[in-house]
């Protein structure tokens, strides 16, 4: 089949001789009245849901046993057929004896064009017995915890339907029937998980977005523990990095990426916000933040940032009046400058600081008059030079308020510009 070609759930129409078949009273019986169907339909799904549709099948007694995902009857001793294709043995995946078809999952080739005809034929299957959906969850779920009895081409095979479910919506199919089962040691120890959810991860995203794939896993409460799908040995973000970006899931990586640099960036603010608030020593902080950058390795320009955030996250605004709050936050510089020195250690950094206080200035009304009497504050503490603040006024780029904080400068600009002219 061309790659370009939609799959459909038509086949090969064949004749067929019609049967009446009971209603079979014990799982073998009814997997073998659902294989016969299979058989006799060669394998057109079409068919086959048309001929299941008005047969007298005992769904609601034996609707493991129809969707059986394949290991579940290897450890239970039942029987069945969407997955497999027929009984297995227990305890393993061999075939039992009997007659068997080979239209199952299991028997495809290990590509979105040959399976997604199966993923069809259920999704019609469930529209027309919604019921059946609680057997479905149950079958994943016992299969999924159980993925070392299956070859690694099936457990492809079974990665790629698992992500087309998801993909084309299988109705009522919850992502931690899924994803949860994964968590197991044993299965994580041996790579087996991650090998299956990179499949996975790869075949969803041949139709989804990464924001689709990221809101399946925190519908199935595992967003926060993709590192624990990996074995103990290379539990790291350099292996979650390294293994994804060999697979040619760069934007995965980059998502993870970000998302632990923002956890560290918060550890590191409520850290910092605590020993602030309770007006810890400033030598004290600054070893704080050194921890910090070692062991998170931040840029310095988000250090910059985020120092001014907390130093400024710990004053009390509320029922200040103006002159209050001009004092309170004039104190606030003064007290914190050295903290804000040590990381202030080139005009860049210095140049990023005042875009931090123009746009808190811009942004909350109460500090809209004050940006003035900051930046004079922080120069006075030799935290901002004055190189970098004629470079703000003269060349600065963040638009947000510039114009009226420009004009509320002129008259600390001029006052250096005359210093300059006399030295």
């Amino acid at each position: 089949m061309s790659s370009k070609e939609r799959p459909t759930l038509g086949g090969t129409r064949i004749k067929t001789r019609k049967r009446n078949i009971a209603a079979p009273l014990d799982p073998a019986a009814f997997s073998d009245a659902v294989v016969q169907i299979y058989l006799d339909n060669a394998g057109d799904l079409e068919l086959i849901a048309k001929s299941i549709e008005s047969s007298e099948l005992d769904f609601s007694r034996y609707g493991d046993t129809f969707f059986e995902a394949s290991i579940l009857y290897c450890l239970l001793h039942g029987d069945g057929v969407v997955f497999t294709g027929g009984r297995t043995q227990p305890g393993t995946t061999k075939p039992d004896e009997g007659e068997r078809h080979t239209y199952s999952v299991i028997h495809c080739e290990p590509t979105r064009e040959d399976i997604l005809p199966s993923v069809f034929f259920i999704q019609k299957i469930l529209r027309r017995r919604p019921f059946l959906i609680k057997y479905l969850e149950n079958v994943m779920r016992r299969f999924l915890q159980s993925l070392e009895l299956f070859e690694d081409n099936e457990r492809k095979k079974l990665a790629i339907f698992t992500a087309l479910a998801f993909s084309q919506k299988l109705s009522g199919l919850p992502p931690e029937t899924v994803f949860q089962p994964l968590l197991k040691d044993n299965l994580v120890a041996k790579g087996l998980v991650l090998t299956f959810l990179t499949e996975f991860f790869k075949e969803f995203l041949v139709e989804n977005t990464l924001d689709d794939l990221i809101a399946l896993l925190k519908r199935g409460k595992v967003e926060d523990k993709l590192l624990d799908f990996f074995p103990s040995s290379k539990r790291s973000p350099e292996a979650f990095s390294e293994h994804f970006t060999k697979e040619g899931l760069v934007p995965l990586v980059q998502y993870n990426e970000k998302k632990l640099f923002e956890l560290k960036l918060a550890e590191m603010k409520s850290a910092l916000t605590t020993q602030i608030s309770e007006e810890a020593d400033v030598e004290e902080v600054i070893e704080t933040v050194k921890h910090h950058v070692k062991e998170s390795k931040l840029p310095d320009i988000e250090i910059v940032r985020l120092l001014w955030d907390v130093i400024m996250d710990a004053v009390q605004w509320s029922g200040k009046n103006q002159q209050q709050n001009a004092n309170t936050a004039l104190r606030q510089v003064k007290t914190w400058a050295k903290l804000l020195n040590s990381y202030c250690t080139s005009g860049k950094l210095e140049l990023e600081l005042i875009y931090k206080v123009q746009i808190q200035c811009y942004e909350d009304a109460k500090l809209m008059k004050l940006f003035p009497e900051i930046v004079r504050s922080l120069y006075d503490q030799d935290v901002l030079a004055e190189d970098t603040i004629l470079h703000w006024f003269r060349k600065g780029t963040n638009p947000k308020g510039r114009q009226t904080f420009v004009k509320s400068l002129e008259p600390f600009v001029k006052w250096l510009e005359e210093a300059e002219e006399e030295e």
